[in-house]
Formats: structure tokens, C-alpha cells, sequence
């Protein structure tokens, strides 16, 4: 929960949000923004005063409601203003001055403090900490409870309320998904943590050069207007779900899924390649799905809080927008990287000339077509590269 600012006494006046809770406004930020005047905030998120509901804040918090907002940062000894962003980076909505907080959001602030204080973060990396923390346990929290939690949580018996079922249940659950997520998140810490330190240089560490993939379904809003809502939930999850393991299981990394689009990355072109004739695979071999596209640049990319930015991102995307249907177009430096590792041939001539050369199979994984240059919006005039298969044997 964000705090409220407006106690007397507490000093600077921080930056204002919208309030709302989730990615939207922790994306909003808390620097250089236009935030509206005083009068403008709406405090009407008000902690639950339902009993049930408060016995289960309790059992999930695992500490009673002990501090207003002004209270717990000054227990913590941070700054009204430090403290009111570090909430609301958290995704979480004011709440006034109402007594909703507790022991553990007193240590929380102290901790982020304490490592600005160390010189261990500065203070705008504490807030990009605690921003997208919350965003991306935000979004595991709504999916547990949604998906999860929702489908087990039926009332056995008739005069039962849901929330008198759910109480033992994640009574039961809790410390189980508290572990799996902390085991999660240290196995995602260790492999993103390799990944840098072998990186060639610091610069590498933030603008890296890798191949990003955009996956999209043809024809997606159309199926909006003709399905009910469950079956195109049912399609969504089915895509996401299959997107998320091929691109786990062949090495890439999922950076995040837009319903009937999904954004890969890969650290090499052959695995960036694999993925996306994988994908287009699997969704012609479901009947229940649309045909698919995929789009692949090669190239310098920025990271920020897990994910990517930069002009072969924007490269990516617009090359799924001119793909055929499931077929993979590439940028040329994605075609030229293939052709350094020795996984596609310069030519269909070098490689007719090579097989017959040698006895043995070829040497070539994958096949470039080049297709006709065209102007991309806000690129110039690109080079797209149909890829494939070549032929075994």
C-alpha cells in the first residue's frame, strides 16, 4: 500500500500518481512526471474492515495492522517522501492515514533505505527495485489467485462463503508457494547472473547484442468478435503456454506475452531461429489455432527490468507485421550472423556446390531466401530474409 503524504509534519511533498494499482502505475514512475495536484488524489482505497478478509490480510502477512503510513515511516526512520515512492513503485494504492500497515512493511522500508544509505543502490535504483518487484509479483498474484486459488476455492457446502473455504486453503499453501517461489527466483537470479558476468565488456551488460523474436497470431481480433470469452481465454493460455516452453526448452528467453503476441530473445541466431520455426510447427499442427508469423532482428539491445528496447526491437516487430503466414522473416544482420556460424549457406549455389563436393550431409541447418526490399515505418528500407529449413541429406 502507498502512503499518504499529507500528514503535517512529514515533510517534502512527493510525487503524485494516479494511484491505481498494477503495472500501469508502477510504470508511471516518479521522476519527471506531471502528477496532479493535491486535491486531485483519490484515497478512497481504504483497507477491507471485513473480518473474514482481515484474518486472512493477517495469515497471508503473517503480522497484525499496527501503523498509519506516517507512523510506519517514521518507525523505519525514512522520509515521508522516500517512503510514499517506494509504495507506490510497489504498485499499491493510498490509503490515507489509515492504520493498515505493519511490522514487515516497517523493515521493508528499512531495507531499501539501508541500501541507499550503504552506497549499495542509488536512489533511483531503489525505486526501479521496488517497481518492478512489484509488478512482477503483482501479475503472479492475480494469476494464483484467478487461476488457482479460484478454481479450488468452491464452497463444499451450501451457506459457505468463499472466503471461509479459502482460509485453510492457503493456510495450507502458503509456506509450499512462498518456497517454490523463492527456489524460482534464485534459479532465474543464478542464470541471469552467468549471463552477465560473461558478458565481453560493462557496456555488454546493458546494451548486449542479441537476436529478438516477436511471434503473432494472424487474424487474432477477428477471432475476438466470433469466440466466447472462456474459449478465447482457453486459446490465449493454450498459445502463451506453448510459446513459453519451446522458447525455455531450446535456450531463448520469454521477455513477456501480449495475448496473441509473444517477445523472445535469444543470446545467437541459430537459437533465435530454432525457436521460431519450432513455434511455427506447433501452432500448424493445432487445429485449434490461428496460423502464425515470426519476426527476428539481430542486433545492440537495451535491457531495463527485464526487458528490451531499442531499434532491433522495433526491427522485430515490424517484420512480423510483414510476414507471411506462418513463415519467419529475418533483418539481414540476422541472415548475416547465420552465415558466419556456419548455419545457412551465403547462397543456394555455395551449398548445391558444397553437397556435391562432400559425401557427407550437409553442413547447413537452415535455408535464406532473400525477399524484395521495402520501405518499414520509422526504419528506412530494409532487406527481409524468408528462413526455413534446409532439407536433410
Amino acid at each position: 500500500m502507498t502512503v499518504d503524504d499529507t500528514t503535517s509534519g512529514a515533510g517534502a511533498q512527493p510525487p503524485r500518481d494516479s494511484g491505481s494499482q498494477g503495472a500501469s502505475s508502477a510504470s508511471s514512475g516518479s521522476q519527471g512526471a506531471v502528477h496532479p495536484p493535491h486535491h486531485e488524489v483519490d484515497h478512497t482505497a481504504e483497507p477491507s474492515d471485513d473480518p473474514l478478509a482481515i484474518r486472512l490480510e493477517q495469515l497471508i502477512l503473517g503480522a497484525e495492522r499496527r501503523y498509519t503510513p506516517f507512523q510506519a515511516a517514521r518507525t523505519a526512520g525514512v522520509s515521508m517522501d522516500l517512503a510514499s515512492r517506494f509504495w507506490r513503485a510497489m504498485g499499491f494504492a493510498d490509503i490515507g492515514q489509515a492504520k493498515a500497515l505493519t511490522e514487515a512493511d516497517v523493515l521493508a522500508l528499512r531495507r531499501l533505505a539501508g541500501l541507499v544509505e550503504a552506497g549499495l543502490l542509488s536512489e533511483p535504483m531503489a525505486i526501479q527495485v521496488a517497481r518492478s518487484t512489484g509488478q512482477t509479483t503483482a501479475r503472479l498474484a492475480e494469476w494464483q489467485i484467478d487461476s488457482f486459488l479460484e478454481g479450488l476455492t468452491e464452497p463444499p457446502e451450501p451457506g459457505m462463503t468463499r472466503t471461509e473455504v479459502t482460509y485453510p486453503l492457503v493456510e495450507l499453501l502458503l509456506p509450499e508457494l512462498e518456497e517454490f517461489l523463492v527456489y524460482v527466483w534464485r534459479r532465474q537470479l543464478a542464470a541471469a547472473t552467468g549471463r552477465v558476468v560473461q558478458a565481453a565488456d560493462d557496456e555488454e551488460m546493458v546494451d548486449r547484442r542479441l537476436a529478438v523474436g516477436f511471434a503473432d497470431l494472424v487474424g487474432f481480433t477477428r477471432l475476438t468478435r466470433r469466440l466466447e470469452e472462456e474459449e478465447l481465454g482457453e486459446l490465449v493460455e493454450s498459445f502463451e503456454t506453448t510459446c513459453a516452453d519451446l522458447v525455455a526448452a531450446h535456450g531463448g528467453r520469454l521477455i513477456k506475452t501480449l495475448g496473441d503476441e509473444v517477445l523472445y530473445a535469444a543470446d545467437d541466431a541459430r537459437t533465435a531461429a530454432e525457436i521460431a520455426l519450432r513455434l511455427i510447427d506447433a501452432m500448424t499442427q493445432d487445429e485449434t489455432m490461428p496460423a502464425l508469423r515470426v519476426g527476428i532482428a539481430f542486433g545492440t539491445v537495451t535491457t531495463r527490468m527485464g526487458d528490451v528496447f531499442g531499434t532491433t526491437v522495433n526491427l522485430a516487430s515490424r517484420l512480423t507485421s510483414i510476414a507471411p503466414k506462418d513463415a519467419v522473416l529475418v533483418d539481414g544482420a540476422f541472415a548475416e550472423e547465420l552465415i558466419r556460424t556456419g548455419d545457412a549457406p551465403a547462397s543456394e549455389t555455395e551449398a548445391a556446390a558444397a553437397e556435391k563436393e562432400s559425401d557427407e550431409p550437409s553442413p547447413y541447418r537452415y535455408g535464406l531466401q532473400p525477399m524484395w526490399q521495402r520501405p518499414v515505418r520509422g526504419l528506412g528500407v530494409v532487406e527481409p530474409w524468408l528462413l526455413g529449413r534446409r532439407p536433410a541429406g
